[in-house]
């Protein structure tokens, strides 16, 4: 019988990583590296999560999808996917900025590397002082115009400029180019896609004194320079209340704050539910067992309970795919 599973992090260490995750978030990192993601539940080849509880610990989330299919993810889901799991869920800690980039949409990922697109959303769970994203341009720019202030190392200067605060949420399509910037913490939903292009990165180099590969060329192609396009789609959080912020053909994210006792029934949605645990201590409750979930931990519930009971108190995402 499926039950909640939790998986055991993947940590990537990134030029722009730091330890916000250890401190803010209770995870175990590496000693010595700069931790820049924490990849909760991948389906990524060559980084596929493996289960850390009960009966099915040591299978990895490819194997569970074969054995149980539509159980697992749903049934439309596995008859659109396969044994891809569609999503990708992040932990992100920016201790320095981020380099400006883009994502290429499905049709583009197909055409150019066989894979998905890149759409994502980021939720800031903390954030220093004065962070700010980058998302879009700061008025209409043409391609030719981008080019330009690619060529000549000032395409920072026609970025939009966001303050962050916590609770913040951003919808970031593809085709938007973006970077988060230095002392923020984010909790990050996407499509199963590891594509990036790169197209600066702030003149950083690496201890070698090598920059990092930009994709310049690749990016001209993938930014959508439509002007006047929306990014924000925070909502302030209820107690007690699932609050949508994001709605799209490749997820369905919302918050929820939990004090005492909250119901959630999943009878009429033929999809898994993935809850990201940004605060407190919950136990979750179906009809079969229960399991604790903690600040830090994300959390794979089967298509197949139907209805879980939150009991305690914390906020969380939930995060599903209607």
């Amino acid at each position: 019988m499926l039950y909640p599973l939790k998986f055991n992090p993947l940590f990537e260490e990134r030029i722009w990583g730091g330890d916000q995750l250890r401190r803010k978030m209770d995870k175990k990192l590496p000693e010595g590296k700069l931790i820049g993601e924490s990849w909760e539940l991948s389906a990524v080849p060559g980084n596929v999560s493996v289960v850390a509880n009960g009966k099915l610990a040591g299978n990895s989330l490819e194997e569970l999808i074969e054995v149980y299919m539509g159980e697992l993810v749903g049934d439309k889901i596995y008859n659109k996917f396969g044994l891809l799991f569609p999503l990708l869920i992040k932990l992100i800690d920016a201790q320095d900025a981020l380099s400006i980039q883009v994502h290429p949409n499905d049709k583009l990922a197909l055409e150019r590397h066989n894979s998905y697109g890149k759409t994502e959303m980021w939720y800031v769970i903390d954030s220093e002082k004065d962070a700010e994203l980058c998302l879009g341009f700061n008025r209409p720019v043409t391609k030719e115009e981008y080019l330009r202030h690619v060529a000549d190392g000032t395409l920072a200067d026609i970025l939009a400029r966001v303050p962050v605060k916590p609770d913040n949420a951003y919808f970031i399509p593809a085709g938007a180019i973006h970077a988060i910037g230095k002392g923020i913490l984010i909790a990050e939903i996407q499509q199963t896609s590891d594509i990036t292009y790169r197209v600066f990165d702030w003149n950083r180099v690496d201890k070698n004194g090598k920059g990092r590969e930009l994709h310049t060329d690749l990016a001209a192609d993938a930014i959508n320079f439509a002007p006047d396009q929306h990014y924000d789609v925070t909502h302030k959080p209820e107690m007690n209340r699932s609050v949508n912020l994001v709605e799209c053909p490749y997820f369905t994210t919302n918050v929820i704050e939990v004090k005492g006792q909250l119901v959630r029934s999943y009878e009429a949605l033929d999809s898994f539910v993935i809850y990201m645990i940004l605060e407190g201590n919950l136990t979750l409750k179906w009809n079969g067992g229960s399991e604790t979930a903690v600040k830090g931990e994300t959390i794979l519930i089967p298509a197949c309970i139907e209805q879980v009971t939150l009991e305690g108190e914390g906020k969380l995402l939930e995060i599903y795919i209607d």
